[in-house]
């Protein structure tokens, strides 16, 4: 029988024998909701419950069985383990390729900044004889007025 099950039948059991509470003469009716919320209101009367609960073989083994679907074992944990290293080991490979990659856009942007210089001084060369000519015909220009 399925742990909740048994659980379940034990619990209608004893809700069905509190159906009816009698207060002196005068009966009272109680429904499951006013039981769940008395066992709300009073602290002590709710860890009796449990401990009847717990006294219970098959409700206390159900309530393990429940429990233990939700505990991680040992080898859950291990496979968590392998996972995490699996994806550390293929960021580290990912991250090795990108350092290799800016090394090589470094070297690209110092060749480039290599070329830009020697364009420059190239410019630089080839203007400076025509600002000289311009600079003589100005003063030329100006003397001779």
């Amino acid at each position: 029988m399925k742990p909740l099950l048994v659980v379940a039948k034990y619990c209608q059991g004893f809700f069905s024998s509190l159906k009816r509470i009698y207060c002196g003469a005068c009966p009272v009716s109680l429904t499951a909701m006013d039981i769940v919320k008395l066992f709300e209101e009073d602290v002590v009367a709710r860890k009796r419950l449990a401990e009847l609960l717990v006294g219970e073989p098959d409700i206390r083994l159900a309530i393990i069985n429940a429990v233990l679907r939700d505990v991680a074992t040992k080898s859950d944990i291990e496979k968590l383990r392998n996972e995490f290293r699996n994806e550390i080991a293929r960021l580290e490979q990912r991250m090795d390729r990108l350092e290799e990659r800016v090394t090589r856009l470094e070297e690209k942007v110092s060749s480039l900044d290599k070329r830009v210089d020697m364009v420059f001084k190239f410019m630089l060369m080839l203007n400076t004889p025509i600002l000289v000519a311009v600079i003589g015909i100005l003063l030329k220009m100006v003397l001779t007025s």
